[in-house]
């Protein structure tokens, strides 16, 4: 009889474990994310616990959401909110995320560093990969003080970034952003490309300065080498650049496609039709490929150089003033023929 009353009341107790289990599984253990793939949840310095679950909940189920929230007022996350680039992964529970936002293991941003003509373009470009604000970016980079932090001016600040691709935390700051680019900065100068700039007579601020002009002027990379031997060729006779690139950049007209005779007179130390010399520094952020055709340049005797009248984006190159007016010539007329202003 004894044991008939025993089973009697273990039964309830039985079917109330077995729910409240059920219950803990289904709000903690199961998926919190309803999606297939990766979604990232970026939280900001403004946010807040509540502000957090509005941005989860267009990719999260109603009981993970229910189960986290739970969890995060249990475990003290809503008192606590670090800011950070999350990744939310398809089967991961409430337990995990929540673990994750507390500890603030945030998933590394995958950041391109763009050939950029303006430093405002820079920061357009890295504010929308990284919590940093673009006014605030743009307004360090062309401030004197801010840049000469760190061994730069307004005008040398584009040789400190290194066009690549690098892993960094969506949350970093300023200066934690400054410090890693100037990491990379002297990673990429190792010995051996500082002993190249240095045999050439030239630092690493003046190749990124000359190799800015050659980006844009060819898109061919195999022909860069040949146009930053013309143009050493061209500092070694102290003859002008007369670079084309470097009126559009003096007159912050990117849009030009043909540079006209009272042009080259516009009064700006980066026209290098007026003067001798490097402008004061890159007319944009220097290609990898910029940068080591100089150090890597071709010698030659050519001091001129003309696009191609076949628009093919190279040039014919001279050595006498008398042959680079017959290049220009053709170069001019074919420009006429297809009615390009």
């Amino acid at each position: 009889m004894k044991t008939i009353k025993a089973k009697y009341y273990l039964i309830p107790i039985i079917i109330c474990l077995v729910v409240m289990g059920g219950l803990v599984y289904y709000y903690f253990l199961t998926d919190v994310s309803k999606e297939d793939k990766v979604c990232y949840l970026y939280i900001d310095d403004d946010d807040t616990a509540d502000s957090v679950y509005v941005k989860l909940e267009p990719i999260a189920t109603t009981h993970g959401l229910t189960g986290l929230k739970y969890l995060a007022r249990y475990w003290g996350y809503t008192k606590n909110i670090r800011t950070g680039r999350y990744a939310i992964q398809p089967g991961e529970n409430a337990v995990t995320i929540v673990r994750n936002l507390k500890n603030g293991h945030q998933q590394a941003e995958m950041l391109t560093i763009p050939e950029s003509r303006t430093m405002e373009k820079l920061a357009g470009v890295l504010s929308k990969k990284l919590m940093l604000d673009s006014l605030t970016l743009a307004a360090s980079l062309t401030d004197n003080d801010f840049c000469g932090r760190w061994g730069y001016d307004t005008a040398t600040i584009a040789s400190l970034f290194v066009p690549n691709t690098y892993e960094i935390y969506w949350n970093i700051s300023l200066d934690g952003l400054m410090e890693r680019m100037q990491k990379e900065h002297d990673r990429f100068w190792n010995g051996e490309r500082t002993a190249k700039a240095e045999a050439i007579g030239l630092t690493s601020n003046e190749v990124c300065t000359l190799a800015s002009i050659i980006d844009e002027e060819t898109a061919n990379n195999e022909e860069k080498p040949m146009v930053a031997g013309m143009y050493l060729n061209r500092l070694k006779a102290d003859m002008p650049l007369q670079a084309d690139p470097t009126i559009k950049f003096a007159m912050k007209r990117f849009e030009l496609r043909r540079i006209y005779h009272d042009m080259l007179f516009y009064d700006s130390p980066y026209n290098t039709y007026r003067n001798t010399g490097l402008p004061p520094g890159p007319i944009k952020v220097a290609s990898i490929k910029g940068i080591d055709a100089v150090l890597n340049r071709v010698d030659h005797d050519f001091l001129y150089m003309c696009a191609k009248e076949d628009f093919s984006g190279t040039h014919n190159f001279a050595k006498t003033y008398n042959e680079h007016l017959k290049n220009a010539a053709r170069y001019s007329k074919a420009l006429n023929e297809r009615g390009i202003k």
